[in-house]
């Protein structure tokens, strides 16, 4: 039986190139540029463009939007070299899909999620990141939802998100076996927006950690 390729790593809230060569140092596999104006964690447009730049065929680089309008995500792409697009409001998959970049689409879990649904909703996402829904925030939180409601009848890469810190994320990761972890504050010091090294380094070593009990191997 051919063994299960390893559980990708996503660190969100980049906002200095210095803590975009901590993700890398650390074996993650992407970073996250956030351009939502409703974020403490946004990015410049401008910084992101270098750290975009610097990280090329090194990571893979990820634009966070936020019901965005369609003129905003073209300039973004015209100065900035993102890989993913990923998507936290209510956008339809029309606009979604709109740019020529394959995207994934983020979810609030308040209750029950009909994978079904969501998968018809956005026929050509490349998966789905579910996080905690708290009301007037569209991600970043740090809260966790109720694991309990993880689908189990996903046909896409689904993206746990919510709360993961290096304390938690290996139970989680064994407990769910998602396809990517997200995390962003978990990873960072008293400033937002700012990385801890070694909190990002013993994120990625706890990931290693479930991959390796659960018998998956480091692949492409």
């Amino acid at each position: 039986m051919k063994a299960r390729t390893h559980t990708r790593i996503k660190i969100c809230g980049i906002t200095r190139n210095a803590d975009a060569e901590s993700v890398v140092a650390a074996g993650a596999d992407a970073l996250g540029l956030n351009f939502s104006d409703l974020s403490s964690r946004q990015v410049d447009i401008g910084v992101a463009a270098e750290i975009a730049v610097s990280m090329e065929d090194r990571l893979i680089r990820v634009g966070l939007f936020v019901d965005p309008q369609p003129e905003f995500v073209e300039r973004v792409l015209g100065m900035v070299r993102l890989d993913v697009l990923q998507f936290h409001g209510g956008e339809p998959a029309a606009l979604c899909g709109a740019f020529g970049l394959p995207y994934f689409k983020a979810h609030r879990v308040a209750g029950t999620v009909d994978m079904a649904a969501l998968e018809a909703c956005y026929p050509d996402a490349c998966g789905h990141l579910l996080d905690a829904w708290v009301a007037g925030q569209p991600g970043g939180t740090g809260q966790q939802f109720d694991r309990r409601l993880w689908p189990r009848d996903a046909r896409t890469a689904l993206v746990l998100a919510g709360g993961l810190t290096p304390s938690n994320v290996e139970s989680a990761i064994l407990q769910l076996s998602p396809y990517a972890v997200d995390v962003c504050g978990g990873v960072e010091g008293p400033a937002k927006g700012v990385k801890d090294p070694g909190a990002i380094e013993n994120f990625v070593a706890a990931v290693r950690r479930a991959d390796e009990q659960a018998g998956r191997t480091v692949s492409a």
